[in-house]
C-alpha cells in the first residue's frame, strides 16, 4: 500500500536510487566526439518511467518535495558522470511525465508543512518569508518558483529579485542570476545587497573592474555589509593588492571574529606571499569554525602535494562536493580532489574529477567561439605586418623597461618571470591586465592599423606609471609583466615599446593543454575546459606566434624551451638574462627563495627547487585524452 505522505529524506533517497538505474556515458577516451544523445538511453529511461509510475505517481507530493525529488535525481546522474547536458534532459522529462508543466500556486509550497508556514493568501511577506526559508534551507529550485510568483504579484520587489538572483546563482544559473541583479539594481538603486551580489558573480567570471565597481558601490551605501568587504578583499587578492586586501579581512574580523570567509581572505594572502604554512593555520581555524566549508577545503589541497595520509581531508572533500552544494563551490572542489588524486597517481580517478570540475565550470564562462577565435588572429595576421611596424619609431617610447614573459597558459611563464624577477635590477609585475583593456578601449582604432603618435605616445606614459604602481616600494630599471593574455595584442605592444624584450615560454603541446584543463583557470579562458577546444586554441595560438616571430626584428622574441630550462637551469638563465641585457646574478638560479606575491596558478610551484616531473605528464592520461593527441606532431 503506498504510503500517502513521503518525508524529504525519503524523496531524496527515492531520487537517487531512480538516478542509479541510469548507466554512466563512457569514458572521454571513447567518447570523444561529444555528448551522447539522451535517445543512446531509451531502453533505460523508459524502465525509469515505469518505475517511477509505479512508486512516484501515487504519492502526494507538495511543490517542495518535488524539487527535493527532481534534485537528488539529477544530482546523483551528475554525480555518476552523465554529463550536465543530458542530465538535465532526462530530469526534465522525468519532471514532465510524472507532474507535468503546471506551476503550483503559493499555497501548494506549504502543503505538507506546519500550519503556522503556510501562507494563507498571495500576500507578499508571506512569500517572501517562506522563501527566504527555503534558502536558509538549501532548497533553491522552491525558492525560485516562490520569489517568482512573488514577482509576479509585485515586479518591483526589489528584494525578491535579489533573492531569487541568489537562488538561481546556488543553482548554477548564472545569466538568469545576473539579469535579477541588474533588475534589483534598477528598481532599487541604493539598495546594496544585489551590488554585492552582483560583484561576487562578476568576481567568479574573471571581470575583475566590474566586480570591483559593485561592490566598492555596495560598502559606499553600507560601509557595515561584511559579505561585501569579504568579497572586495578577495577581488584586492586577484589584483595583487595584498596590504589592502588584507586590512579588509581583518576589519571583518574585528566585527565577526568567527567570520569563515575572512579567515580564508587571509589564508589567501599568506598562501600569494608563499607563507604556507600560515594559510594553512587560516584555513583550518575555518573548517574547524565550519568543517564542510567547500572553498576552505579546496583551498587547503592546494598549499602542498597531498599523500595517502590526507584520507580525512579527501573524504570530508567527497562528501561536500556530493552535497548538492553550488556548481561553482562544487567547481573549485572538484578540482582539488582531482589534485588529491593525481598527487597520489590515481590517474583514473584524478581525470574523472577534473572532468567534472571542468563541466561545471563552463556555465560561468562564455562559450569558446572557434571561427571567432580564427577571424581575430587574422585580423591580427592582416594587420601587422613589417610593413605596418617600418615607420614605428615616431611616437614610439625609446624604454627598454618592460619585459614581457609570455606563452599557453600552465607554459612555465611563472617559473620564468620567478627567474627573472630574482635579478636585483629587475621586479616582477605577475599578470598586469594593461593591454587587454587598453586594446579593447581602442578597438575601432587598432582596426585600422596603428593607432596615432600621439595615443602611442599616451599608452606609454600610462603603463610606465602602471609597472611603478605595481613596483611597490622603489622602483625598478626592468618590470616583468607575464599576463598569458599579451600574446593576442604584441602587435600593439611593439608599436609602443619596441625595445622591449619578449620571453616566450614554449612546453610540449599536449602536456600545456592537460595542465590547463586540469587547472581551475578564470573563465575568460573558456578554451581551457574541453579538450577539443584546447586543441584547436592552441594551434591558432602557434599560428600567431609564428607571425609575430616573422614581423618583428630579431632579437625582440627569445623562445625558452620549458624543458630544457628545467633540464639545464643555469645555462638557459644565462641566456635569458644575456638576452634581456642583465648582468650574470646568483640570486636568479635560487629564484625559490625570492620573496614575493606570486597570485597566478604557480603559486606553489615557484617556491620550490626546480623539477622535471612535470615532461611528458600527459603520458599518465593519454587514455583519457585523445582529442590532444593529434598536437604530437607540433611537439
Amino acid at each position: 500500500m503506498i504510503r500517502e505522505w513521503f518525508n524529504a529524506k525519503e524523496v531524496a533517497e527515492l531520487g537517487v536510487s531512480l538516478a542509479d538505474m541510469f548507466a554512466p556515458r563512457q569514458p572521454a577516451s571513447s567518447a570523444a566526439h561529444g555528448k551522447e544523445p539522451a535517445s543512446g538511453h531509451d531502453g533505460v529511461l523508459q524502465e525509469i518511467l515505469q518505475r517511477a509510475d509505479r512508486e512516484v505517481r501515487g504519492l502526494k507530493l507538495n511543490f517542495y518535495k518535488r524539487a527535493k525529488f527532481a534534485n537528488s535525481f539529477k544530482w546523483r546522474l551528475l554525480e555518476n558522470g552523465i554529463e550536465r547536458a543530458l542530465a538535465d534532459e532526462i530530469t526534465q522529462t522525468l519532471v514532465l511525465h510524472l507532474f507535468g508543466n503546471t506551476i503550483p500556486s503559493p499555497q501548494d509550497y506549504g502543503a505538507n508543512a506546519a500550519a503556522a508556514d503556510r501562507p494563507q493568501s498571495n500576500d507578499a511577506k508571506h512569500l517572501l518569508a517562506l522563501g527566504n526559508k527555503s534558502i536558509a534551507q538549501g532548497a533553491y529550485a522552491e525558492a525560485i518558483a516562490i520569489f517568482q510568483d512573488l514577482i509576479k504579484l509585485n515586479p518591483r520587489h526589489a528584494i525578491a529579485l535579489n533573492n531569487l538572483g541568489s537562488a538561481l546563482f546556488k543553482m548554477g544559473r548564472y545569466k538568469e542570476a545576473e539579469a535579477c541583479f541588474y533588475r534589483a539594481i534598477k528598481v532599487k538603486a541604493d539598495y546594496p545587497d544585489p551590488h554585492s551580489n552582483l560583484g561576487n558573480l562578476l568576481l567568479l567570471r574573471g571581470r575583475f573592474v566590474e566586480a570591483e565597481t559593485s561592490i566598492r558601490y555596495a560598502l559606499k551605501i553600507n560601509p557595515r555589509f561584511v559579505d561585501a568587504r569579504n568579497n572586495l578583499g578577495l577581488i584586492l587578492v586577484n589584483s595583487n593588492r595584498l596590504r589592502d586586501a588584507k586590512s579588509h579581512f581583518e576589519k571583518v574580523l574585528k566585527v565577526e571574529p568567527r567570520s569563515t570567509d575572512a579567515l580564508r581572505g587571509l589564508a589567501l594572502v599568506a598562501r600569494t606571499e608563499g607563507r604556507f604554512d600560515d594559510a594553512g593555520v587560516m584555513l583550518n581555524r575555518a573548517l574547524q569554525i565550519d568543517p564542510k566549508m567547500p572553498s576552505a577545503l579546496s583551498s587547503l589541497a592546494t598549499l602542498r602535494k597531498m599523500t595517502t595520509a590526507d584520507g580525512a581531508w579527501l573524504q570530508s572533500a567527497e562528501e561536500v562536493a556530493a552535497s548538492g552544494i553550488a556548481p561553482s563551490d562544487e567547481s573549485e572542489l572538484r578540482f582539488a580532489i582531482g589534485k588529491y588524486y593525481d598527487d597520489v597517481e590515481d590517474f583514473k580517478s584524478a581525470f574523472h574529477h577534473f572532468e567534472r570540475a571542468n563541466d561545471l565550470l563552463k556555465a560561468l564562462a562564455e562559450p569558446y567561439d572557434r571561427e571567432a577565435r580564427e577571424r581575430f588572429t587574422g585580423d591580427l595576421v592582416h594587420m601587422y605586418t613589417r610593413e605596418t611596424f617600418a615607420g614605428v619609431a615616431a611616437g614610439a617610447s625609446s624604454s627598454n623597461k618592460p619585459i614581457f614573459v609570455l606563452g599557453m597558459p600552465r607554459s612555465g611563464t611563472s617559473l620564468a618571470e620567478q627567474i627573472i624577477a630574482s635579478h636585483p635590477s629587475v621586479k616582477g609585475a605577475g599578470e598586469l591586465e594593461f593591454w587587454p583593456r587598453a586594446a579593447l578601449e581602442l578597438e575601432d582604432a587598432t582596426r585600422q592599423g596603428l593607432v596615432d603618435e600621439s595615443m602611442r605616445r599616451q599608452l606609454a606614459g600610462e603603463y610606465l606609471r602602471a609597472l611603478e604602481a605595481r613596483s611597490g616600494q622603489g622602483d625598478a630599471p626592468r618590470m616583468v609583466n607575464k599576463a598569458t593574455a599579451n600574446c593576442n595584442y604584441l602587435g600593439l605592444i611593439h608599436s609602443v615599446f619596441p625595445n622591449a624584450r619578449i620571453i616566450y615560454m614554449q612546453r610540449d603541446p599536449i602536456d600545456t593543454c592537460v595542465s590547463c584543463y586540469f587547472q581551475n583557470l578564470p573563465p575568460s579562458l573558456s578554451f581551457t575546459m574541453d579538450l577539443s577546444d584546447l586543441a584547436h586554441y592552441y594551434r591558432d595560438h602557434r599560428r600567431l606566434m609564428a607571425h609575430w616571430r616573422a614581423v618583428f626584428p630579431p632579437g625582440t622574441i627569445l623562445d625558452v624551451p620549458y624543458e630544457e630550462l628545467v633540464a639545464d637551469q643555469e645555462g638557459w638563465t644565462r641566456k635569458i638574462l644575456e638576452f634581456l641585457g642583465l648582468e650574470w646574478n646568483d640570486r636568479c638560479l635560487d629564484f625559490q627563495s625570492t620573496k614575493r606575491a606570486v597570485v597566478t596558478a604557480s603559486f606553489w610551484q615557484v617556491r620550490q627547487e626546480i623539477y622535471t616531473y612535470s615532461v611528458q605528464r600527459w603520458r599518465k592520461y593519454q587514455k583519457f585524452i585523445e582529442p590532444l593527441r593529434a598536437l604530437e606532431d607540433l611537439a
